[in-house]
Parts: C-alpha cells; structure tokens; sequence
C-alpha cells in the first residue's frame, strides 16, 4: 500500500476537545506527528506533547490569527459542532447560524486562510454525521449541517487541488458525548447495537483510525467515509 506516514507531519486539529478529537490527537502524536489542536478553551487541552491554541469557528479573525501561528502544515481536521436542536417552530436564528457557522462556514474560512500554507500533499478532513443520511424529528439543523458538509468535501476537492479534502462520518460512537443520557446511556447504545448491521456502537479509536487512514492515503478526495456501523442504512 501506497500510504504516506505520519511521522514528523503537521497537523492542525480545530474544535477537537471532544473525545474523537483527543483520540484522533493522541494517536496522531503517537504516531510522530506535531499535533496542534485549536479551539475556544484550549486551557482544556493538556495532553503531553500537543500544542493548543485559541480558534472560534465563528470568528474569522482568529481563524487567520490561527493560521499566521501555524505556518506550513500537512494536515487538517476540523470536528466542531454546535447543534441546535429542537421542533422548526422553536429554532432561533442565532443558534441556527452557530450550527452553520461550526461545521460549514467555520471550515470553508478554515480552508481560506490555511490553503496557502499547505506543504506537498497536504490534506484535509472535514467531519460529517450520520444524522444526514438518516434525518429524525428535531434534528432539522443537524441533517442540514451534516449534509452540507459532505458537499462541501467535493467541492473543497476539486477548489483547492491538489490538496485533498474529504469528510468523515461518524455514526453513534461511545466518546462521552452519550454521558449527558445517565442511567439510559446503556439502554440506548443496546438498541442501537441491536439495529446497526455492525450489531455494535463505535468507539474513538474507530473513527480516528479512519480519519487517519483517510489523510494518509494519497489516492482519496472529495469522497464522504461513513464510519457509522452501517446506521444510515438501519
């Protein structure tokens, strides 16, 4: 296989203090990468070995502050969501806007201001959701987002050739965001488990091994990888 290693490669990762973000840092860092991460409360990203700085996925400036810090880079990821969910009658337009702003505008600056900077065969990973392949009650903002993203990847791909720009797409994945369920954590990820063609939930290291293998391969652009059990189809 015709795979490009990691070592003493540069990457970027913005909004990733959620637990796939930490894990895609720590394997990444593990495999001898320079690891970046950048996101509003980067006092909360202490993990040895990573550099952490500010970014607003809303804030332009600070998207170009960002940039101008890093200099040359390999890679980029960016994992921020900012849902806003609820019944159409009840959305708010701020929170609509923030949503946009975390996974389609933020990214599409992101891509403004770093192009320039990429080094030979550089690459970026946007992050998509399942929640667009399989639309629920309430979750009108999240599908659209998660949607948009995945069309944002092929158009990014061909824009900014030769660098490579794909997007991932998690499905339900263990990562401490289900925390917020308690008790009913574990009933939720069993039915999940019960209807996903997989039989089972994800992991962090399922979906940072994925992206992973999507920034190393020099051969894939502009495609959506679904890392999702097969939840889209259940």
């Amino acid at each position: 296989m015709s795979l490009v290693s990691l070592r003493e490669k540069r990457l970027v990762i913005v909004g990733g203090g959620s637990g796939i973000g930490r894990r895609i840092a720590a394997d990444a860092h593990a495999a001898g990468a320079e690891v970046v991460f950048a996101g509003r409360n980067p006092e909360r990203f202490t993990e040895p070995g990573i550099r952490a700085e500010f970014a607003d996925l809303g804030d332009e400036s600070s998207l170009e502050t960002l940039a101008g810090k890093v200099g040359e880079l390999d890679y980029l990821i960016t994992l921020a969501a900012a849902p806003a969910n609820g019944p159409v009658a009840t959305l708010e337009r701020d929170a609509i806007t923030r949503a946009f702003d975390a996974k389609v505008i933020g990214p599409l600056l992101l891509a403004k201001h770093f192009a320039p900077r990429f080094r030979a065969g550089g690459a970026i990973v946007l992050f998509s959701g399942v929640a667009a392949w399989r639309p629920q009650p309430e979750r009108a903002v999240m599908a659209t987002t998660n949607g948009a993203v995945a069309f944002l990847a092929e158009a990014l791909a061909v824009d900014l050739a030769p660098i490579r720009v794909n997007a991932v797409s998690p499905g339900i994945v263990d990562s401490g965001a289900w925390d917020r369920l308690g008790e009913a954590k574990d009933g939720f990820f069993r039915r999940t488990a019960e209807s996903n063609p997989a039989r089972r939930v994800g992991t962090t290291a399922d979906i940072s091994a994925a992206t992973l293998s999507v920034l190393a391969n020099p051969f894939i652009t502009g495609t959506t990888l679904h890392v999702d059990g097969g939840g889209r189809l259940s």
